[in-house]
């Protein structure tokens, strides 16, 4: 994953303030991560019922390469940039319905 640098001014042009623009995309990712974290955990959760049969080479394969997989996915703060910026993403402020 390269470091790719932002234009601020665009992010904030978007909701006409920096610090709520932060605001959404740390409540976005945070939405990801929690996805992403109970997605894995229910993975690996196949894999907790075996007992003696854990112990075969072929098993612990497919555990790593669920988790493998899991590891090479993009950060949940570049996806929640990327549907930024790309309008998938819906937000209101409260006080104006």
């Amino acid at each position: 994953m390269a470091i790719e640098t932002l234009d601020i001014d665009e992010l904030a042009s978007r909701t006409g303030n920096l610090y709520e623009t932060v605001a959404i995309l740390s409540k976005r990712s945070r939405q990801v991560s929690s996805d992403m974290r109970s997605e894995l955990e229910d993975k690996l959760s196949y894999f907790e019922g075996f007992g003696p049969e854990m112990e075969d080479v072929r098993m612990k394969e497919e555990q790593e390469k669920v988790s493998l997989e899991y590891e090479k996915k993009p950060e949940p703060t570049e996806i929640a940039i990327d549907d930024f910026l790309e309008d998938k993403l819906y937000y209101r402020k409260p006080d104006e319905e």
